[in-house]
C-alpha cells in the first residue's frame, strides 16, 4: 500500500521514510492538508496528517471522494478532526495516543525559565554586544507555586521538574494523579490555583468543556507577576483577553508554544508576508512575551515515537485490526 503523509518536515523525512521500508510506499509532501491540498491524496487509500491539518467536512468529503479510506494523524490531539463525518463517510481515523511526555514538559520549562530569566531579550542584546544587566532580574523558582492544569503524562513530568527546582505543587484535573500525589502536590479548585500560582502551565486537551479556559475571570484571578505557561493547545486560553492583561502592565511574562489561530500560520514561512491576525501581531510586540511554532514535541526522541505509532496504526489497519489509537469507528464499551 502507497501512504501520502501530508506536512512532512524536513527533519522528519528520513525518520519517516526509513520507519516505513521495505512494509509500506510512502511518498512525503510538506504541504499540508487543507481545503486547497486535499485533491493531491486522489488515489490513496492511506493518508498520514501533522497536528494542523485541517480535517473538517469538506476536506473529509473530498478525501473520501478521492478514494482515501484511513487517516492516519501524528499526532495526539484530534480537535481539528469532524469525527461525525468522518464516521458518516466510513473513513478510519487514528492517532497518536501518547508519545514521549518529557518533550512537551520539558519545553515548557524552558519557556518558563526563558520568560522568567529574560533569556531571549539578553541573547538579543549581546548580539549587539550590549552587555547591561538593567532590565533582566529573574526569580528563584525554589519555594515559589506552580499550578499545573492537567496532571496526565505530561503534567505528571512538568511536575516532576518543577519538584526539582523545590517548588510547591498545586494540581487541577477531573482526576487526580497519585504520583503526584506522593510528589507532594496539592490538589485545589480552578480558581484557587490561579489565585495561588506564580507559575501557571496547562497540560489538558482541547475540548468544548477546556475552550478558553484561561478567560478573562482567570486572568483577573492571577497574581499581577505569574508567569502563564501554554504548550498544550492555543484554543485554551483566550487571546484577546490575555492581551488586554498585558496592556494593562500585569503578569511577569508568557511564554506560548500555541496560539488559538495558528491554523495557516504555523509551520509556514510568513516573514515576507503581511500578516493581517491583529492579535497575534500585538501579542508578539511584548517584550515579555516568548512565542514559538507549536514545536514542543519536536525531539528526535518524541518525533520517532510518533512515527513508529503511525506505522503500526497503518499496520493495523492494513491487518484489520483495530487499537486504542483508532477514533472512528469507536471501539465498544467493555
Amino acid at each position: 500500500m502507497e501512504i501520502l503523509a501530508f506536512g512532512v518536515q524536513d527533519d522528519e523525512r528520513p525518520l519517516i521514510e526509513r520507519a516505513f521500508a521495505g512494509e509500506h510506499e510512502v511518498r512525503c509532501v510538506d504541504v499540508f492538508l487543507n481545503r486547497d491540498t486535499a485533491a493531491i491524496a486522489r488515489g490513496y487509500e492511506a493518508i498520514s496528517t501533522s497536528v494542523n491539518a485541517d480535517l473538517g467536512g469538506p476536506v473529509l468529503q473530498t478525501l473520501a471522494a478521492g478514494g482515501t479510506q484511513f487517516i492516519a494523524q501524528r499526532s495526539t490531539g484530534f480537535n481539528n478532526i469532524d469525527l461525525d463525518v468522518a464516521e458518516r463517510l466510513a473513513l478510519t481515523v487514528a492517532r497518536v495516543s501518547s508519545y514521549s511526555p518529557y518533550s512537551v514538559a520539558e519545553f515548557a520549562w524552558t519557556l518558563a525559565m526563558a520568560v522568567n530569566r529574560r533569556i531571549v531579550r539578553a541573547a538579543n542584546r549581546t548580539r549587539d554586544f550590549d552587555f547591561r544587566l538593567e532590565g533582566l532580574m529573574g526569580r528563584d523558582l525554589r519555594g515559589r507555586t506552580v499550578g499545573v492544569i492537567g496532571t496526565g503524562r505530561i503534567g505528571e513530568a512538568f511536575t516532576r521538574i518543577a519538584h526539582g527546582f523545590g517548588m510547591d505543587l498545586l494540581g487541577w484535573d477531573i482526576a487526580e494523579n497519585p504520583a503526584c500525589r506522593e510528589l507532594g502536590m496539592r490538589y485545589v479548585e480552578r480558581e484557587e490555583l490561579f489565585r495561588e500560582a506564580d507559575v501557571v502551565s496547562l497540560h489538558v486537551p482541547l475540548l468544548p468543556a477546556t475552550e478558553h479556559l484561561v478567560d478573562a475571570h482567570a486572568l483577573d484571578l492571577m497574581k499581577d507577576d505569574a508567569i502563564l505557561v501554554n504548550s498544550s493547545r492555543g484554543g485554551l486560553v483566550d487571546t484577546r483577553a490575555l492581551v488586554d492583561v498585558l496592556r494593562a502592565g500585569r503578569l511577569l511574562g508568557v511564554g506560548l508554544d500555541v496560539y488559538e489561530a495558528e491554523a495557516g500560520l504555523f509551520f509556514y514561512d510568513k516573514s515576507l508576508d503581511v500578516v493581517t491576525d491583529d492579535v497575534l501581531a500585538r501579542l508578539i510586540t511584548f517584550p515579555n512575551v516568548v512565542v514559538t511554532s507549536h514545536q514542543a514535541y519536536y525531539t528526535e526522541d518524541a518525533v520517532t515515537e510518533i512515527i513508529d505509532t503511525t506505522v503500526r496504526n497503518v499496520r493495523d489497519y492494513a491487518a484489520g485490526r483495530r487499537s486504542e489509537n483508532v477514533l472512528v469507528p469507536a471501539l465498544p464499551p467493555r
